[in-house]
């Protein structure tokens, strides 16, 4: 993740709170924290001297180890953690020789490496909240002022109904919202401590493993399983569906903006400043910058998350390979997510609505985008197949002769049999036919506050 091609591009594709948590040196040490914790919780249970745990604690800091060095190492021991606790092992051995031997004791690669990835996904959850906190708001501040606003509502990318704006917004914040819930969740339930010893039995501790593990729990801040979970990574896997979830519902909103933003419909429009979303050759473009970040996060993420679920299955004890897969999919992960979800809070807080566009929209067809609310109210006398069939002529009637649809409708006196002038003008407001949407908003605002609207 620290590679140049990744510098130059990652603020388009990630925060900067999540990429701070993401980077080698806190990853490092987590790491080191596992070991501080393990060497105080060996010690306070006598598995090793108490003597042993203070010069262990000060050697591990992060700013001591040489990462280039590190990653080096890395690659021929099959991971980081077996040359990080070499160095260690030589750092702690040239202040306390004794207390060198009982770095890592009883611990093994994975328990290291696992650990520390919870805590780095915990890190990096705390960094999304406040962007979820963030655009969750927004998109329902924008769903109270919009909800009176009529706009066409599209099926298959075509004008189907009229709907209030502030609908499709506090849709939007409903289903941000749901990811907030997930991501809380596994948060206290999925980041649990890693620690099983070299083949998940703790049989290097003999009969205070499971002591052992409580006091490193405790001091780590991070659940004690069960047991552990060598290879058993549904935790891992739930927490990349979140994720992968999350990322999606981002690139739907992002969809829906950049759709809105086109010319030829301009309803809805990113905020605008110098420079942002223009082109190295066309002076006039005003480009979807920020749903374009989401959008592609939204395409990287299911693929992403299908390699840690293709990673679930591995051999035995210790897997060879389908866990190493974890540890550069997961991270990339989290930051495209983060990227997604920065780049709706951007657009939430910022959006430019065009109330009048709504409306030119909303004639686009010249009446047709209520032929269904006319059916229906003539279905009440004629029946609904009979008010079918009447509507659908008159409808392509319209189209032929690019007449407005109430025109066709009031010269028909089948129809005007049924629907004096005022009823057939009020059936031709957008606004007179939205259902129950001012309770679906209210139903929607109210889940934000886990309230059910009845």
């Amino acid at each position: 993740m620290n590679s140049p091609i990744w510098s130059l591009l990652a603020p388009m594709f990630s925060s900067a709170a999540v990429r701070g948590a993401l980077e080698d040196a806190p990853y490092i040490q987590y790491m080191l924290d596992f070991e501080n914790a393990l060497a105080r919780a060996e010690a306070v249970i006598g598995v090793i001297p108490e003597s042993a745990a203070g010069p262990i604690a000060k050697a591990c800091k992060a700013e001591r180890f040489d990462l280039g060095a590190l990653a080096g190492a890395a690659s021929q021991s099959g991971n980081v953690a077996i040359p990080l606790v070499k160095a260690l092992t030589v750092s702690v051995a040239r202040t306390d020789p004794d207390a060198a031997r009982f770095v890592h004791w009883g611990a093994t690669s994975q328990d290291v490496i696992d650990t520390a990835t919870m805590r780095a996904i915990r890190t990096a959850i705390d960094a999304l909240l406040p962007l979820l906190d963030r655009s969750v708001a927004a998109f329902a501040r924008l769903a109270r002022r919009h909800r009176e606003t009529p706009m066409v509502a599209r099926t298959w990318l075509q004008h189907a109904l009229p709907m209030p704006f502030g609908l499709k917004l506090a849709e939007y914040a409903a289903a941000l919202h749901r990811s907030r819930r997930r991501l809380k969740r596994v948060r206290a339930e999925e980041l649990a401590l890693q620690f099983g010893g070299a083949a998940g039995t703790l049989a290097a501790l003999g009969d205070k493993g499971l002591l052992v593990a409580e006091k490193l729990a405790l001091a780590l801040g991070l659940p004690l399983p069960e047991a552990p979970w060598n290879t058993h990574r549904d935790r891992i896997a739930e927490i990349a569906s979140v994720l992968a979830i999350l990322t999606g519902t981002c690139g739907k909103i992002a969809r829906d903006v950049s759709l809105m933003m086109q010319t030829d419909v301009a309803e809805a429009f990113e905020p605008s400043g110098q420079g942002r979303g223009g082109s190295s050759t066309m002076p006039h473009k005003r480009n979807p910058v920020a749903a374009a970040s989401a959008l592609a996060a939204a395409t990287m993420a299911p693929n992403l998350a299908a390699t840690i679920f293709a990673a679930q299955v591995q051999e035995h004890e210790r897997s060879a390979g389908a866990w190493h897969a974890e540890w550069s999919t997961l991270p990339t992960l989290l930051a495209i997510t983060s990227g997604a979800i920065a780049a709706v809070v951007d657009i939430a807080e910022g959006l430019e609505v065009d109330v009048d566009r709504m409306r030119v929209n909303l004639d686009a067809t010249h009446g047709q985008i209520m032929a269904e609310a006319v059916t229906f109210a003539l279905a009440e006398k004629l029946g609904k197949s009979s008010a079918h069939h009447l509507v659908e002529a008159a409808s392509k009637k319209a189209v032929a002769a690019k007449l407005h649809l109430r025109c066709v409708l009031a010269s028909d006196p089948k129809v005007t049999a049924q629907l004096d002038p005022d009823r057939l003008a009020e059936l031709f407001e957008p606004s007179s036919y939205q259902g129950v949407s001012q309770a679906l908003i209210d139903r929607l605002l109210g889940s934000l506050e886990g309230r059910c609207v009845t």
